[in-house]
């Protein structure tokens, strides 16, 4: 499917965004081991979060529709207890997050199962997982030296690690949480760096003994308790929006009920370097994560660097900032985000190839990007390479550029937002937008 996107005279509106995918799965996936019913509402709408609840349906675990509230996604009674083997592979379709997570999941039962995904998802790194794992006692085998899916799992008799992980994944550490709780003793992880800690967050308040020192998180064996939640809206969302009103000469965009936890919030620090106008207005907590309205508006943006510790905080926010370092005054370096190269596409190549049919000036690093801002780009007909991100980064550029901008294979973006298509026409019309 093709969309095509033209800048209008002033962007405006308030939206309310999918639920956070990070902490949907988690909430899914927690609860479904956890023994008893709870129920998780404004739960995120793309495929990849539907992949999750397919695995556990196949897995044995209830999981019923439940009525949406005022204002939020889908919600789903999740009614958690064993996990039972499954009569067929099971399928993460485009998720990382789902296989990553259901991998360290089912390496703490003694059964067997095989997780298999898309073609993208088959070519995607899990030699990450599979080799602590292994380590801790699962068999664990993979495609090409047990990197690549479909993974076969037999697990159980699982014994505590302590374990240095080669790079800041939050999808690695909670891999190795999950089968940290079905282990023998303690399981230590030493990271090299801050990633998000939704997962920290959720299994403390589910009652798991989990330890956390700095960049170290240990976690023991322990059965989890339900625990009802509703997902706030997904940061990785409201940055396009974010974006689209600070590059816009003309724009305002009020974005309800974001999640700002810190360790994923990397992006307001960055936009914020830029000189972007963005407010946090109604700030509370909710079910244990930082929430609040994000209020962004048309600024004047100056170059920045942005690399080390604060990379993991906004890995998936990158070609979104790419396209807003393309109006920043001077030249923005995007540094140590190699793992770029190994997501839906290789993101790196594609954003600096479909950037530059815009007119931008952008040069791809090994582990990076330079973009020298310009301050305008010029449509063109772009192609999102079956990357949601790409996809949703080039309809926000088609809103800032002169003439038309057509996104080819537009319709990948409903692995993550389902509704961006249509909130981007309601924030061109100047309406107001749902889930």
């Amino acid at each position: 499917m093709d969309r095509t996107v033209a800048s209008p005279r002033r962007l405006q509106g308030s939206l309310v965004l999918p639920g956070d995918k990070s902490i949907s799965h988690r909430a899914a996936l927690f609860n479904a081991i956890a023994h008893g019913t709870a129920t998780v509402r404004n739960y995120a709408t793309g495929a990849d979060c539907a992949a999750t609840l397919s695995c556990l349906r196949a897995l044995g675990v209830a999981v019923r529709r439940i009525e949406a509230g005022d204002g939020e996604g889908p919600g789903y009674a999740i009614a958690g207890g064993e996990l039972h083997e499954p009569l067929d592979i099971l399928s993460a379709a485009n998720s990382g997050t789902t296989m990553r997570l259901l991998a360290g999941t089912l390496a703490g039962h003694p059964f067997l199962s095989i997780l298999t995904g898309d073609r993208s998802l088959r070519s995607r790194p899990m030699g990450r997982v599979v080799a602590p794992l292994r380590l801790m006692g699962a068999q664990v085998q993979g495609r090409q030296g047990n990197t690549l899916a479909p993974l076969a799992i037999r697990g159980g008799g699982l014994k505590g690690i302590e374990y240095t992980m080669p790079v800041a994944s939050a999808q690695l550490k909670s891999a190795l949480l999950l089968a940290g709780l079905f282990a023998e003793g303690e399981t230590v992880l030493h990271q090299p760096a801050a990633s998000r800690d939704h997962t920290e967050r959720m299994l403390e308040a589910m009652g798991a003994s989990v330890r956390c020192d700095g960049l170290t998180v240990a976690v023991r064996a322990g059965q989890l308790r339900p625990v009802d939640v509703t997902v706030p809206a997904d940061i990785s969302s409201a940055a396009f929006w974010l974006v689209a009103a600070v590059c816009h000469p003309q724009a305002r965009i009020r974005v309800l009920g974001v999640g700002v936890n810190p360790t994923r919030a990397g992006i307001l620090t960055a936009l914020r370097a830029m000189g972007a106008r963005i407010t946090l207005e109604n700030q509370r907590v909710q079910g244990g994560e930082p929430v609040a309205d994000l209020v962004a508006e048309s600024s004047d943006l100056v170059a920045t660097e942005v690399d080390g510790d604060l990379i993991p905080l906004l890995i998936d926010e990158v070609p979104v900032l790419a396209l807003a370092a393309c109006f920043a005054r001077g030249t923005t370096t995007v540094r140590d985000a190699s793992e770029l190269r190994v997501k839906e596409s290789d993101r790196l190549a594609t954003i600096t190839r479909e950037l530059a049919r815009l007119g931008a000036d952008v040069t791809e690093l090994p582990d990076g990007l330079v973009v020298r801002g310009t301050g305008r780009l010029a449509g063109a007909t772009c192609r999102s390479h079956g990357d949601h991100r790409l996809a949703m980064m080039l309809g926000v550029a088609g809103l800032l550029a002169s003439g038309q901008t057509t996104v080819q294979g537009a319709q990948v973006a409903s692995v993550s937002y389902p509704a961006f298509w249509e909130h981007l026409a309601s924030v061109a019309q100047g309406s107001a937008g749902a889930p």
